[in-house]
């Protein structure tokens, strides 16, 4: 069978902890299998993550992102309205939007099959704001500073990390938390989630040892969204308010911005490929 695509491209992190030469070695040996051999890499930090009239200068019709899901969101940003399709591949910490789009899968087996034809192409929602798009989570309030615990472990330790989980845990407990707008209870964070049908926000829930420790837990090894959580509001639009600036973590990246903040639900300016 011929492969739908002709001149993929890849971005990796060539100094990201979970690089590795043999998983790019195969990434390359797929490509070349299905004949359609990588027409350009792109290796962070030392390249830039080429943009849509850079894509279009090379004749690239797919772009196969090797990297965590902050760099996918930056990927795909800079690549809005170009007419070809992202493929994201697990090649970070967490892999959410991958495995949003193929399940929990290999990166060589999901990259096969899409070169054989087997991948869904479609725009995915995101939440937008006015500081940028999330394709998978918005974490906003103050127990995002577990993702500063989380990232410490993976840099430098879980010795490390254990320094900086009592600042984390007393943030998520007592420092103001945040609310959706019109509704009286405030959460230490709210998740909002993209979907089909709108926006869907989540409050985290910390009301004894057993959830501060599930949720803990969720941050440090694996998904955050695993803890213990209440459905609180799903819309098109959802407004978050704090008595403090609210921080967020967008899809990995730690971000903050002022109180209040509106999110909205938005459509992907350029096409992913999907195999689950």
């Amino acid at each position: 069978m011929t492969s739908p695509f002709s001149r993929p491209a890849l971005v990796c992190n060539s100094q990201s902890g979970s690089h590795d030469r043999a998983m790019l070695d195969a990434i390359e040996a797929v490509c070349r299998e299905r004949g359609a051999p990588l027409a350009a890499t792109f290796a962070l930090p030392d390249d830039a993550i080429p943009d849509a009239a850079e894509l279009a200068r090379r004749q690239i019709d797919l772009l196969i992102v090797w990297t965590g899901d902050g760099t996918i969101n930056a990927a795909a940003r800079n690549a809005a309205g170009w007419d070809g399709a992202i493929l994201p591949l697990p090649g970070g910490t967490l892999n959410l939007l991958s495995k949003a789009l193929h399940g929990d899968r290999k990166a060589r087996d999901i990259l096969a099959d899409v070169l054989r034809g087997k991948g869904c192409r479609r725009p995915v929602p995101v939440v937008r704001s006015k500081d940028g798009d999330a394709f998978i989570t918005i974490v906003a309030g103050p127990a995002t500073r577990w993702a500063e615990v989380r990232e410490t472990m993976r840099r430098d330790g879980l010795i490390e990390a254990s320094r900086e989980a009592p600042d984390a845990l007393d943030a998520m407990l007592n420092a103001p938390g945040v609310r959706i707008a019109g509704q009286d209870r405030d959460w230490p964070a709210i998740i909002l989630t993209p979907t089909a049908r709108g926006i869907r926000a989540d409050g985290i829930v910390a009301e004894g040892p057993a959830d501060v420790l599930h949720h803990g837990l969720a941050w440090l090894g694996g998904d955050f969204r695993d803890g213990p959580s209440e459905h609180v509001a799903t819309g098109d639009t959802i407004i978050l308010e704090s008595e403090a600036p609210i921080s967020l973590e967008y899809d990995g990246e730690l971000r903050e911005t002022e109180s209040p903040a509106r999110f909205a639900l938005g459509t992907s300016a350029v096409d992913f490929i999907a195999t689950a």
